[in-house]
Order: structure tokens, then C-alpha cells, then sequence
């Protein structure tokens, strides 16, 4: 099945669409993506899985060939030498079906991308104070 879940509402709904063993890649995805932003919370945005945290953190999606892994520009930049072995582009990485998803490096990201959004977060708040 390819990526055109056009009306899903949740992330249950979006993996429920895709074969047992798509469905299995995107649980632990997600599974880790939530054990790594534990406060994250989950939504879809541009049809695709996506979690939040003072902002879009990352997006996935499952398409014929490749899970898709959107980690935003900046999470792709510090991890590139890790990701040098996938095909990717600005903000997007592609680890191909029948071969193992880097669980761990996912983990990373995730994490890297948790701590700059609380870091432009932060910024954010501070110079709203100095406007007052």
C-alpha cells in the first residue's frame, strides 16, 4: 500500500491501512519515537504520523518501497554521517522495507529534535519577557 491515507484522524487509523508486516515497522517507530519523547504528543499532520513538542517534532510514513523518517532539516544535518548510508534529501530519510529501520538512531534523533525545539522554546519565551 502506498502512502495515501488522505483522511486518517490518528496514527491507529493510518497504521491499521498498511500489511501486518508494514503495520509491525511502524508500531516500533512509533513505539520508540514515544520512549524518546515521552511527552510528545501524537497527531497527523500532511497525512502522515507526526509528534509534537513545542512544534512538530517528526513525521514518518510507510510507502511502498521505504518508511519515510522527517526529522526536519537540522536532524538530518546532525546525524548525516550515521545516515550516509540512506537515501535522503533535506528533510527526509528513507530506510528501505526489508531491511532492519536503525531503531536506535531513530532514538537520537528524536531526542536531538526534543532538545531543540525546547531550546527554540525557550528563546521564544525569553525574548517575548524582554518585549514586556
Amino acid at each position: 500500500m502506498d502512502n495515501n491515507n488522505t483522511n486518517v484522524e490518528s496514527i491507529d487509523e493510518y497504521i491499521a491501512a498498511f500489511s501486518p508486516e508494514v503495520q509491525q515497522i511502524l508500531q516500533e517507530i512509533r513505539q520508540r519515537i514515544r520512549d524518546s519523547a515521552p511527552e510528545a504528543r501524537e497527531k497527523i499532520s500532511y497525512q502522515m504520523p507526526t509528534f509534537e513538542q513545542h512544534g512538530n517534532l517528526v513525521h514518518f510514513a510507510a510507502y511502498s518501497n521505504h518508511i519515510g523518517f522527517y526529522p526536519a532539516p537540522s536532524g538530518i544535518e546532525a546525524f548525516k554521517e550515521e545516515l550516509a548510508g540512506y537515501k535522503s534529501s533535506k528533510g527526509a530519510i528513507q530506510f528501505p522495507l526489508g531491511q532492519p529501520v536503525p531503531l536506535e538512531l531513530i532514538s537520537r534523533i528524536v531526542k536531538f529534535r526534543v532538545a531543540e525545539n525546547a531550546e527554540k522554546a525557550a528563546l521564544k519565551k525569553e525574548a517575548k519577557k524582554k518585549r514586556k
